[in-house]
């Protein structure tokens, strides 16, 4: 099996917690636009016992009932559920009588309608051939040339952020250079429209990821070209917001706002490892025989959608890591990190910090491993976990 895929390694309520429904009745049908929340953060925000840089200890994690227990309460509209410009009005879950800015407010609303949008565009089978086509383009391998379905999903966002007038600049995954939009919006946005587009014919899900930053107003005198590169690489600790919109079944869209991490449903009507170096595999066998510093037997799996493989690591815990220099820094890493942070886990590319690293190259690669705190700084220990070797396929 080529390793080119992601692996997710987990184990069932092992180190990350969700939200679980207050009751015993069927979850609720939540939606993007209006988006309601699933009544509290998927993952706690930092309270006594958590903090940025670590999440729940293993041996906090809850069942589903004493979850359900610690839940807290979020404004919402009469039918019990909250939307998620209602949820980001009230202060995106910081505390009480904080507030993230009408911008933002704004930016967020035309954001869930492209992503609407792209849920629709996916969900067609008519669509699912164009996820096997390939156009020209200078960026990124032949692995990763834009298909049909990323042009698309990528003008969609294109388009709403225009529509906002809070963007100063998109950079894209499908983009040589940013875009510049407008010199005086508040906010820099960095995306990968559709990640795992390939995938759309085998009915694997796919997802949108984004990282939301400020404006470098300092920056407001250099030339166009020169200001929207060097907002869009700006260090992912100084992310505003991130998240990533899952198009599967149901079309989940992720977020923080720098206060928790938060999961909102869209309601329509409304492993092999030849080539890995020794420390990673050393690690995988390991926690695989349960002779980690977690006593429980970790299960290994393939997804091959980033979105997807991290989507499964927030419910279920664990790590979802790619070894190679596959992923791109400003468009997947820093995003992701961020959430993963918020969410009170740990973010690396085996060696550093994701958050600490300053981008030098838009398309910047490096390896990703997310997770709780324990996780990842266990996989780090053992050394030698990136991998450099060319595994004889096309990445």
């Amino acid at each position: 099996m080529k390793v080119s895929r992601m692996l997710q390694v987990e184990t069932i309520m092992q180190s990350l917690t969700i939200t679980l429904y207050p009751t015993s009745i069927s979850p609720p049908s939540l939606d993007l636009f209006p988006l309601r929340q699933i009544t509290a953060s998927v993952l706690y925000p930092p309270t006594a016992g958590y903090n940025r840089r670590g999440m729940a200890s293993r041996g906090d994690s809850a069942s589903f009932k004493s979850l359900a227990a610690r839940q807290t309460s979020i404004s919402s509209d009469d039918d019990g559920y909250c939307t998620l410009v209602d949820f980001a009005g009230n202060g995106g879950g910081g505390r009480q009588g904080t507030t993230v800015g009408d911008d933002l407010v704004v930016l967020l609303y035309h954001l869930q309608h492209a992503c609407k949008r792209i849920a629709s565009l996916v969900a067609s089978p008519f669509n699912s051939s164009l996820g096997k086509l390939s156009v020209n383009s200078s960026s990124g391998s032949d692995r990763d040339a834009p298909k049909p379905l990323d042009i698309v999903s990528n003008d969609i966002i294109l388009s709403s952020l225009r529509n906002s007038g809070k963007v100063a600049v998109m950079a894209s995954e499908e983009d040589d250079t940013p875009t510049w939009i407008k010199d005086d919006g508040p906010y820099v946005v960095v995306v990968d429209p559709l990640d795992g587009s390939r995938n759309i014919d085998a009915s694997i899900p796919t997802g949108t990821i984004f990282g939301i930053y400020s404006r470098l107003v300092e920056l407001d005198h250099l030339p166009v070209e020169e200001k929207a590169e060097l907002n869009s690489l700006q260090r992912g600790n100084r992310l505003v917001a991130s998240g990533y919109v899952l198009y599967s079944s149901a079309t989940i869209l992720c977020v923080t706002l720098g206060s928790g991490t938060h999961a909102f449903t869209l309601d329509p009507s409304t492993g092999e490892y030849f080539d890995w170096p020794e420390g990673l595999r050393k690690y995988i066998d390991t926690v695989r025989q349960g002779k980690g510093q977690n006593p429980k037997k970790y299960s290994a799996r393939y997804i091959c959608s980033l979105v997807a493989d991290l989507h499964r690591t927030l419910l279920y815990g664990g790590v979802a890591m790619n070894p190679r220099d596959h992923l791109r820094l400003v468009y997947e890493g820093n995003p992701l990190a961020f959430l993963v942070e918020q969410a009170g886990g740990k973010a690396s590319d085996g060696k550093r910090e994701i958050l600490s690293i300053q981008p030098v190259k838009l398309h910047q690669r490096l390896p990703l491993f997310l997770g709780s705190v324990e996780d990842v700084t266990e996989l780090e220990s053992y050394g030698d976990v990136q991998q450099t070797v060319n595994p004889g396929y096309e990445v």
